[in-house]
């Protein structure tokens, strides 16, 4: 009898008349990684730190071993040998199982479209599905195996690209770049494949269109999970925001002498901090390409090149020349150089916030980059010019006072201690007396709320059921809007409602694929559902996206680590914090586990002062961790801390 391993979609076992057949997980999970092995074959050590990583060695295969024999015992009933063993050493057996797990020596002798017809129906699907481990072995593997997925797709996307002829496989090769985008969003090559598969090297518009349309489908999308009454895009969409430079000064204004005008935007020209000079001019060319770029869109204005140069040489008058002039948005570019490769470090800047809301680093090493400079201008310029537009979608057309209290309660976010929490909660509340329907100021109020319950450690659910209520106003108020599916993600994270915390955060990143604090707080939810290994690199972008960090990105990067087991790493991440003190029960945790009494007890000590009925097994009982391994981890680093 055939069997056949699906891994994508969905991990599972087929037989030979196409029927599910029941089997161990962690079973099915060893035949994929084997099916990647050489000769299908690996020894028990491997496979036990593969499957739980390298905690506890006797253990893992104590527990392996039951594994193997669920294995053998099910074979039986099937009456198949896929799993053997000879000694240390486990075999698959290829004549038994095959499966649709992508090989590089079986690709070479298939017609291009029926590779990609393939790869398109598999890459649909999440590979493995919801199948996990926190093992660091089975995340480097499964890192790996999508790396080598994305590489397949997008070598035998541009294969199929040189070779389409037909409607039908123009639609295929456009299927795939969509699922290639979705993949590598920021990647340069994959922009310029991109471009061209979709005939747009004369005219980004086309381009635009279409993810146009299908940011339209999301909202549909969105619209149908919110309940609302039809599908009607445009009725999602706020109208144009005014821009609101110098609050200050329009201040006394009321609202309908506020001037509506498109964003503005200025480009910085490269500050060099390379050794090598030449990428300076590379980079400087580079610069002015993208500014000409800008000029196919009319919905926004550009500072032209040479005030941008002027001011970019006068770091000291920056700020009093943005606010004379109206800018909205500035692209700040560096170069920089790490061993022997030379890259441009882009980051689009939100000047009314200081809030960076796109960013990406390009290699400038590439031999034709000085050739193509003018298609990587063009991507970078449709880059920016969307994530603009989408930003400017969320600002709305309010009260300039409303706006004014809603930034200075912004400003008392930053930095997390309870009075400044009620500080921005009171700006927030003044904010939302004047515009009710004000959607970042409900989502921050959401944010006020759900920060309190996690600083105040009381467990009080009142705290989290308001943060949900204003999350859930924020959502109402604006579809499209990512901080209110974020708040009411992380209100329902601590709530235990793992698979609906997950699913607003979807949404949220989705809208706001280079918002570093929704990264940040996705990084924080993965680490609450027992991820940390893809938690961490969620927050390390997010720390990229956003260098000046506040303290809730080092505090996510030292809770991810220590689940991990990494407390001195953990610990460094909370030296890096401007208040510590916040993280003072992780702190102790830590430093017991590292096996320094002393220390932790300073940390215990000074958290009783501030919470002196802090009880370990009340709050790990009301914080959420969806494996047991998790809070059993926590639990004894602060049991054995002192608390």
């Amino acid at each position: 009898m055939a069997f056949v391993l699906k891994t994508f979609g969905r991990l599972h076992l087929i037989d030979e008349n196409g029927s599910a057949v029941a089997f161990p997980e962690k079973g099915l999970l060893l035949f994929a990684y084997l099916f990647t092995t050489d000769q299908g074959a690996a020894d028990r050590t491997t496979l036990a730190h593969f499957l739980w990583g390298e905690a506890d060695r006797d253990v893992a295969l104590s527990t392996l071993r039951k594994v193997i024999s669920r294995i053998k015992a099910r074979q039986i009933d099937l009456g198949v040998n896929i799993l053997s063993s000879q000694g240390n050493m486990l075999t698959l057996d290829r004549g038994s199982l095959s499966s649709d797990i992508l090989l590089s020596d079986k690709e070479e002798e298939v017609e291009p479209f029926s590779r990609l017809r393939q790869l398109v129906k598999l890459m649909n699907q999440p590979f493995l599905g919801p199948v996990h481990s926190h093992s660091r072995q089975f995340q480097r593997w499964l890192a790996e195996r999508e790396n080598y997925h994305v590489e397949l797709l997008a070598n035998t996307l541009r294969t199929a690209s040189r070779l389409a002829q037909s409607r039908e496989e123009s639609e295929l090769l456009r299927k795939a770049a969509v699922i290639l985008f979705r993949t590598e969003p920021k990647d340069p090559e994959t922009l310029q494949l991109l471009i061209r598969i979709f005939n747009a090297e004369e005219e980004v518009e086309s381009v635009r269109n279409y993810f146009e349309q299908r940011r339209n489908s999301s909202l549909r999308g969105i619209a149908v999970r919110t309940g609302s009454d039809d599908g009607d895009v445009e009725s999602l969409r706020p109208p144009s925001a005014p821009s609101k430079a110098k609050l200050e000064a329009a201040l006394p204004l009321e609202p309908e002498d506020v001037r509506i005008a498109i964003p503005r935007l200025v480009l910085l020209p490269p500050r060099n901090q390379s050794v090598r000079p030449q990428a300076g001019f590379l980079a400087a060319s580079l610069v002015e390409d993208i500014t000409i770029g800008f000029c196919v869109f009319n919905s926004l204005e550009v500072i032209a090149p040479y005030s941008a140069v002027q001011i970019g040489h006068h770091v000291e008058t920056q700020k009093a020349f943005f606010e004379r002039h109206r800018v909205n948005y500035i692209l700040d570019t560096r170069i920089s150089s790490t061993g022997d490769e030379v890259t441009l470090f882009a980051q689009l800047i939100f000047f009314d916030q200081n809030q960076i809301v796109w960013a990406e680093r390009f290699s400038l090493d590439r031999m034709d980059l000085a050739r193509d400079r003018r298609v990587v201008a063009r991507q970078i310029a449709l880059s920016v010019s969307g994530e603009i537009e989408r930003h400017e979608a969320l600002r709305e057309d309010l009260n300039p006072v409303a706006y004014h209290r809603y930034l200075v309660g912004r400003r008392h976010l930053a930095r997390l201690t309870l009075p400044n929490l009620r500080r921005a909660r009171k700006e927030m509340k003044a904010a939302l007396s004047v515009s009710p329907d004000f959607a970042p100021a409900l989502s921050s109020m959401a944010r006020t709320y759900s920060k309190e319950w996690l600083l105040t450690a009381r467990g009080d659910i009142d705290l989290l059921q308001l943060a949900e209520t204003f999350a859930k106003q924020a959502t109402e108020m604006r579809s499209d809007f990512a901080d209110g599916y974020r708040e009411l993600g992380v209100a329902k994270l601590l709530q235990g409602a793992f698979d609906q915390s997950a699913e607003a955060m979807e949404v949220a990143e989705s809208l706001a694929p280079h918002y570093a604090d929704v990264i940040a707080d996705y990084a924080d939810t993965l680490v609450h559902c027992s991820l940390p290994a893809m938690a961490l690199r969620k927050i390390e972008r997010a720390i990229e996206l956003n260098p000046l960090s506040p303290d809730t990105y080092f505090w996510t990067a030292a809770g991810a680590n220590y689940a991990l087991g990494e407390f001195e790493a953990s610990l460094d991440y909370i030296g890096q914090m401007a208040d510590p003190n916040l993280a003072d029960r992780l702190s102790a945790a830590s430093w017991a586990m590292l096996g320094h009494q002393d220390k932790a007890r300073i940390f215990v000590r000074r958290f009783r002062e501030g919470n002196p009925d802090f009880d370990v097994d009340k709050w790990l009982s009301a914080v959420p961790s969806k494996e047991q391994w998790h809070k059993d981890l926590y639990r004894e680093g602060l049991k054995k801390a002192g608390f």
